[in-house]
């Protein structure tokens, strides 16, 4: 008989020989039906074991149909997550390590990533709740790990505790006893022969994978990889198309602010906070040796403002390497760097990792990009890359703009020249509008608050032309200046064709309180002066002036624009000049021929009445009228001055026993010894009458020290008359001289008739000053009070009481001036009083 499985039931079925067997026999089963019985339930046994045996690869067959199933099942589910996640492959993860732990009887699992240094978990499963913050954390591989990292596909361990190498640390060991972690299977995640990570399992028994489980692993590894890949993929396209929409919106700033680079920088630093993660940033430029912010991103107002002002990096900052030629630095912790800016930078912004990127045309640095992150962050090499390329739109913008204002510039100036040129055209000979012209053109092109043209006259300069210049400035610019050591004309007129001075208050000629340059500060507010030349051959004309009222140096292209506009300044002063000449010269010729008889008439007439003047009133004071061309200063007037009376003792008795030519002889060397000596001290003669001379000091002509030079001048008489002295007591006249000076308030003017007049003093301090001389014994100079304390402590005096003068009713404090105080006369500057 054979058995046949049908639903689980087992049939005997007889064959055809069986058949027949037992119908020709049927008595011999009748004969041993025991044997038959046993034979039967032989072959009943036999068709169970054969329907158990197919009933148990029944089941296993259906087990691995399950399995497969699930298997397919569980990767479509995966698949279907990758094609849902995009970018996002935490879904991924999770669907990964659910569907692997569970078809592989994982009860703990991780799916971590791989940077190159370490390894951290990106998803988990089956971790207690007090492990899931420790199994996120970045950790460097282990000995197990480490074998991935050389490039093994797996790691099985089939009992973790009695693998050495697995416990490597404290921690580890720890949370392996806790879990109670025994049996641990880890399969690499790799991208060709990049490690990107790893997929883990982990069993509470000791109870190895099975091939099939391993390779169900390495399969879900394969779907991480794919997902990871494709979200890179995803990533990296939206990154770049970002990038490119934000640099078309950045170029679309560009070109619609042409010339106006603040738009432009601001974009890009809110495009580099955007996608570079930056918190705060600014763009500076690099200009004259410093940095200077023009833009800044969410920087704290304080640093802003001291970025804004320029400053010059340290020793220890990185810009020094940008300006060597590197294209970007980066300082992974700005706190680290020992230098006043970065602490700055730190304590006020708060800044962590920075990075610089350079602005930089053809190998020259024109700014920088610094951006901030105010935790320790690097900027990876990605992020770089697409702040150099904002960089690089940077340096397109700055160099437009450049390119805009050259442009620009070079049509105003052209503009401003052709005008110059036709104001020169239409007023020949006049200086005044081709200066004031020239003069508005240069400061604003230039981007100066105020200038002026000076002239060159002999020694000095003096300004002839201004513009803008503040009020409070206007009348110092307009006196006359010395050309000396220390000033910008002295250096114009030793050969310097240009004069910079980038900070007046930081000069010593300023420190040293000069008033021009004090002036020019103070009251101008200038602080950067720019002087240009203006020259013809070799001679110094003046030059061409502007001022800027903040530290800001000119450019060599304004430097240039001030020169061609004083090279204009040399044209239209020569035609002048020539036209002046020409004109002059015509002139000249003309009056020459119409009245030179009467000019010389004329200056007969002059040199006569100065003759007369000069016989009856002081040098200066004839001077005086004739070269202001009338009397006015002859009316009478109050004003206050020093007068000295001096006479000689005994001059009575002499001129009672001697003959009146005898005299006459000696009052002429008496005059005669005495009277230049009021000249030399730039005194005013008011009269000589016998030995009497009276002479006052400060009128018609303002002198500051007009007491000491009155005292000085009576010394020198005094010297002067002992001489005179000597020589007549040898002829037996006993002769004295004395002095007296007083100062005071008097009325001052001419007196006289028109055939013969004079200039006089009239006062009480006239009258002080003859009693005084009047009380002198010989060889005595009394002086009032007020004149002793004019005087200089080098001029020795003494005290000599209270004197009652006649025609006084108070006693009058007097003071002596003894002999020994006798010094050396004034030095006089010829030509007049000495300006101070």
């Amino acid at each position: 008989m054979v058995a046949r499985v049908d639903h689980g039931m087992i049939r005997p079925k007889a064959g055809p020989d069986e058949v027949r067997e037992m119908s020709a026999t049927p008595d011999s089963t009748l004969a041993d039906p025991e044997q038959r019985i046993a034979d039967l339930q032989r072959q009943l046994a036999e068709c169970k074991a054969e329907r158990d045996k197919a009933q148990q690869n029944l089941n296993e067959t259906k087990t691995e149909r399950d399995e497969a199933l699930a298997r397919e099942t569980a990767l479509a589910e995966v698949l279907g997550a990758i094609n849902r996640s995009s970018e996002d492959v935490t879904p991924v993860f999770e669907a990964i390590l659910d569907k692997a732990h569970r078809l592989c009887g994982a009860e703990i699992g991780t799916l971590a990533a791989y940077d190159g240094e370490h390894f951290q978990a990106l998803s988990t499963v089956g971790y207690p709740e007090q492990f899931a913050a420790f199994v996120r954390r970045p950790f460097r591989p282990n000995v197990n790990m480490q074998r991935l990292v050389d490039g093994e596909r797996i790691v099985h361990l089939p009992d973790a505790r009695a693998d050495e190498g697995s416990p490597d640390t404290e921690a580890t060991r720890a949370f392996i006893e806790l879990t109670d972690l025994r049996t641990t299977l880890f399969v690499a995640l790799r991208k060709d022969t990049t490690l990107l990570g790893y997929i883990s399992a982990h069993r509470h028994g000791v109870r190895p994978f099975s091939e099939k489980e391993i390779a169900l692993l390495e399969t879900f590894a394969d779907q991480a990889v794919i997902a990871m890949e494709n979200a890179r993929l995803i990533t990296e396209t939206r990154e770049a198309l970002e990038q490119q929409t934000a640099t078309a919106e950045v170029l679309q700033v560009i070109n619609s602010s042409p010339g106006n680079l603040a738009p432009v920088f601001e974009a890009i630093l809110e495009k580099a906070r955007t996608f570079c993660g930056v918190v705060n940033g600014s763009l500076q430029l690099y200009e004259g040796g410093q940095f200077r912010a023009v833009a800044t991103l969410n920087v704290p107002e304080p640093l802003a403002d001291w970025l804004g002002r320029g400053y010059l990096p340290g020793p220890n900052m990185p810009h020094w390497r940008l300006v060597d030629g590197e294209p970007f630095v980066q300082i992974p912790d700005l706190a680290e760097i020992d230098d006043p800016a970065a602490q700055q930078a730190v304590e006020l912004g708060g800044t962590g990792t920075l990075l610089y990127v350079a602005l930089r045309k053809d190998k020259a640095l024109h700014g920088v990009i610094a951006s901030a992150r105010q935790e320790v962050r690097l900027f990876s090499d990605k992020e770089i890359a697409l702040l150099q390329n904002f960089a690089a739109q940077a340096v397109i913008a700055m160099e437009n703009a450049r390119l805009l204002t050259e442009t620009r510039e070079a049509l105003e100036q052209q503009t401003a020249t052709a005008e110059v040129l036709q104001v020169i055209n239409s007023c020949p000979g006049d200086l005044a509008p081709v200066f004031e012209a020239m003069l508005e053109k240069a400061i604003r092109l230039c981007g100066a608050s105020f200038g002026g043209l000076t002239r060159v006259d002999g020694e000095d300069f003096h300004y002839v032309a201004m513009h803008n210049v503040p009020p409070a400035f206007a009348e110092s610019m307009r006196q006359p200046r010395p050309i000396g050591p220390g000033r910008a004309h002295y250096r114009l007129l030793n050969g310097e064709e240009v004069v910079q001075v980038q900070d007046v208050t930081a000069e010593d000629i300023y420190r040293s309180g000069e008033p021009g340059r004090r002036a020019l500060a103070d009251l101008g507010g200038a602080r950067t002066v720019l002087w240009a030349a203006l020259r013809k051959d070799n001679t110094l004309l003046g030059a061409f002036v502007i001022y800027r009222k903040e530290v800001r140096p000119f450019t060599n292209k304004e430097i240039a624009l001030l020169e061609n506009f004083a090279a204009q300044a040399v044209i239209a002063m020569e035609n002048a000049r020539l036209i002046g000449e020409l004109r002059q010269r015509t002139e000249e010729v003309a009056e020459l021929n119409r009245g030179l008889e009467a000019r010389v008439a004329e200056q007969v007439e002059e040199l006569g009445r100065v003759g007369r003047l000069k016989r009856f009133l002081a040098p200066q004071l004839a001077e005086l009228i004739v070269s202001q061309g009338d009397e006015k200063i002859l009316e009478s007037h109050r004003r206050e001055i020093v007068v000295v009376f001096c006479d000689l003792r005994g001059y009575t008795a002499f001129t009672e026993t001697a003959e009146p030519e005898e005299v006459l002889d000696f009052l002429r060397e008496y005059h005669g010894t005495l009277g230049p000596l009021v000249s030399q001290y730039e005194g005013t003669l008011d009269q000589f009458s016998g030995d009497g001379i009276m002479v006052f000091f400060n009128d018609p002509v303002p002198i500051p020290d007009a007491a000491e030079r009155a005292v000085r001048m009576a010394v020198a008489m005094r010297e002067a008359a002992a001489a005179l002295i000597s020589g007549w007591r040898r002829l037996g006249r006993d002769l004295g001289f004395g002095a007296g000076i007083a100062q005071g308030y008097a009325t001052l003017g001419q007196i006289g008739f028109s055939e013969r007049s004079g200039y006089t003093a009239i006062g009480t301090v006239c009258n002080v000053a003859a009693r005084l001389c009047a009380e002198a014994k010989d060889g005595q100079i009394l002086i009032s009070q007020r004149v002793a304390a004019r005087l200089n402590d080098d001029i020795a005096i003494e005290d000599i009481g209270s004197l009652a003068l006649k025609g006084l009713m108070q006693p009058v404090a007097a003071f002596n001036v003894p002999l020994a105080a006798s010094l050396p006369a004034l030095r006089v500057i010829e030509g007049g009083p000495p300006s101070v």
